[in-house]
């Protein structure tokens, strides 16, 4: 009934094995305990073993006498929304893009902020493992229907009287995004042709993960077919979206989020643009060229928000397609993501394939999971390859030259690197590719 995740945040993770609705009363009752607050909002996606999860979750929080506003089936951000907006901590039962079998918990302090490794997840692991000491009980439960807030917040961010009246094919792969993608159509000018609208925790159609080309295919024939606008793929729980062209060719996270930030530099000239070390140097070039700040960080949600309250920055992206804003509580938002891509589009008058040209000057190879049983062993080698060139250990293993790239991470939860690669032209990213797995191979 529930999965493997060894995470309470999906992606922050502990090691506290299977997810079980025993373990979730535990995690629910350590938070309660973690953060001291006297209410905890509680949403939940559409696979059958979230509404166990969820109530075993409740069960935990309110054993320890703190209240909880249930939320329901809601997207992640609508979580992010009610616990910016009313400074609560939240929890999302969810295995965001995974598949149906799987289940998690993503957690939130108040004000949306994150809950990672360092900031909480450790402490609730030891909780639960060292047993979760005895509450009060007593904590009353309020239902909330959070929708109509979280598209009026949405719309407060966008000027969507501004939009043309653009037709979109939108993929919401059953999951979160259906809840909600239609009372926002009904507000703005562009026209919706819905795909797979109807959370069904099974997935019937597809997976709900929008970075697989394999699960783009509908979306982007619904594209080419009906001559729209624009093509938009949510991802299970509704924070991540992928988005396709007028011609049906997907943009990577890379250009999705030098866009955006070109959008917010023209309102706010000089701002801070947060970005992940995967993504395109196309986005701090972009950045810098309209005279704003740009700033690299980690992979992961948690170091995103920290670098972007810390430096005050209106927008954060990730090559995955989270993307994070700080209207929205430095919270990620597949919805906001798209409600701005609309303006960028309105605002320009071209269609998107010729505009996203304009911040697409390199060749990347995507994401590539590479199997190795000795990851440490693997990126000595590969350091060993390249120790002539410039190299940084942010995150991974970073080696670099004038024109060209690679980044190199080691999976926590599997004997796995991810390898990104960007160059000037398609040749040099395959050499390099070839380069990198032949020194892998040792």
């Amino acid at each position: 009934m529930s999965g493997v995740f060894k995470a309470y945040d999906i992606r922050g993770r502990t090691d506290l094995g299977e997810l079980t609705p025993e373990l979730a009363k535990g995690v629910g009752a350590a938070f309660a305990i973690l953060t001291g607050a006297s209410q905890i909002a509680v949403g939940r996606d559409c696979r059958a073993s979230s509404p166990d999860i969820a109530g075993a979750l409740i069960e935990g929080i309110r054993g320890q006498g703190t209240d909880v506003l249930e939320l329901g089936e809601v997207a992640t951000d609508c979580v992010y929304y009610v616990s910016g907006s009313r400074s609560i901590p939240g929890v999302m039962v969810t295995a965001s893009h995974n598949p149906a079998e799987y289940n998690g918990i993503k957690l939130c302090r108040e004000g949306a902020a994150p809950v990672g490794e360092d900031t909480g997840l450790k402490e609730i692991e030891k909780m639960v493992t060292d047993g979760v000491p005895s509450g009060p009980g007593g904590g009353a439960i309020t239902s909330l229907d959070a929708r109509e807030g979280y598209v009026n917040h949405l719309l407060g961010i966008v000027e969507a009287e501004k939009m043309s009246e653009l037709v979109v094919a939108v993929d919401g792969g059953n999951g979160m995004a259906g809840v909600v993608v239609e009372s926002v159509f009904s507000r703005i000018p562009p026209e919706i042709i819905g795909l797979y609208l109807e959370p069904d925790g099974t997935f019937p159609n597809h997976p709900a993960d929008p970075l697989q080309p394999e699960n783009l295919v509908d979306v982007i024939a619904l594209v080419r077919d009906r001559g729209v606008d624009l093509g938009v793929a949510f991802d299970g729980d509704a924070d991540r979206a992928a988005f396709i062209d007028d011609q049906g060719n997907p943009l990577s996270g890379s250009t999705t989020t030098a866009l955006i930030a070109r959008w917010f530099l023209a309102r706010k000239p000089g701002a801070t643009i947060v970005h992940n070390l995967i993504t395109s140097r196309a986005v701090p070039e972009t950045v810098r060229k309209l005279g704003g700040t740009p700033v690299r960080t980690r992979v992961g949600h948690s170091f995103i928000k920290q670098v972007m309250a810390e430096t005050g920055a209106v927008f954060g992206g990730e090559h995955s397609g989270h993307y994070y804003f700080a209207d929205n509580f430095r919270a990620d938002s597949g919805m906001l993501a798209m409600l701005v891509i609309l303006q960028v589009i309105s605002e320009d008058g071209r269609p998107l394939s010729k505009i996203r040209k304009e911040v697409e000057p390199y060749f990347a190879s995507g994401e590539i999971n590479l199997h190795v049983p000795d990851q440490k062993a693997a990126m000595d080698r590969v350091a060993q390859k390249f120790k002539d060139a410039e190299a940084d250990e942010l995150d991974g293993l970073t080696i670099s030259w004038p024109d060209r790239w690679f980044n190199l991470r080691a999976s926590n939860t599997e004997p796995v690197l991810r390898l990104n690669v960007e160059g000037p032209d398609p040749k040099t990213v395959d050499e390099i590719v070839a380069a990198v797995k032949a020194a892998i191979g040792g």
